[in-house]
């Protein structure tokens, strides 16, 4: 019998609950202060390197639309916010009402555009994967939306030690929700938690 590929969701978050501040733009995708979510990515890359190594080890992942290419519409030669080379290196099914062909970048990563949901997204990803894991990469209105579904079975938050008083927030209108903690690890810049999503 064939494992069947895990889904996850790796997401770094404020205190206050936001995973993106307010004041979303072109210009600054992650909100007034959201850059600073992320420091602990730039600023301690080795003593956060299991963190990140399980970020990026999926066999597929799946995005909203804005995490793509931010609010509005997206210009014809958009091909996403990190240059030629992404650091998914697989393929990434990006939920969008706005029909595209695939997109394909260096190293691996091919941006394939769903329209007809968040299931069809994970049936293909789930094809894609193999028995590697799914990862729902963001943002917080796409990780809600399969939270809300039941359709993940691990959360792993990145807790940075900020406040950013408004924004995207994550676990808004999620409902009961059984988390078990599995795992906790930090440094001086974040705190990372594991939760098994309970049946």
């Amino acid at each position: 019998m064939v494992a069947m590929s895990r889904v996850t969701c790796d997401l770094t978050i404020s205190l206050d609950g936001f995973v993106a501040g307010p004041n979303q733009s072109p210009e600054e995708p992650l909100g007034s202060g959201g850059e600073d979510l992320h420091r602990w990515m730039f600023e301690e890359p080795e003593r956060n390197a299991a963190a990140i190594e399980g970020i990026l080890d999926a066999g597929a992942y799946i995005m909203g639309r804005n995490m793509f290419a931010g609010p509005g519409e997206w210009a014809a030669d958009w091909r996403g916010w990190w240059g030629e080379e992404p650091p998914y290196h697989a393929p990434v099914f990006v939920l969008t009402h706005q029909s595209r062909e695939p997109v394909v970048m260096e190293g691996g990563t091919t941006f394939h555009f769903v329209t007809d949901g968040i299931e069809s997204a994970l049936d293909q990803a789930r094809s894609a994967a193999g028995t590697r894991d799914v990862a729902i990469a963001g943002g917080a209105e796409t990780a809600r939306q399969y939270l809300t579904a039941g359709l993940m079975d691990e959360l792993r938050l990145h807790i940075a030690p900020i406040t950013l008083g408004g924004g995207a927030r994550l676990l808004d209108g999620v409902g009961n929700l059984a988390l078990e903690p599995t795992e906790v690890s930090g440094t001086g810049l974040v705190t990372h938690v594991r939760y098994r999503m309970a049946r």
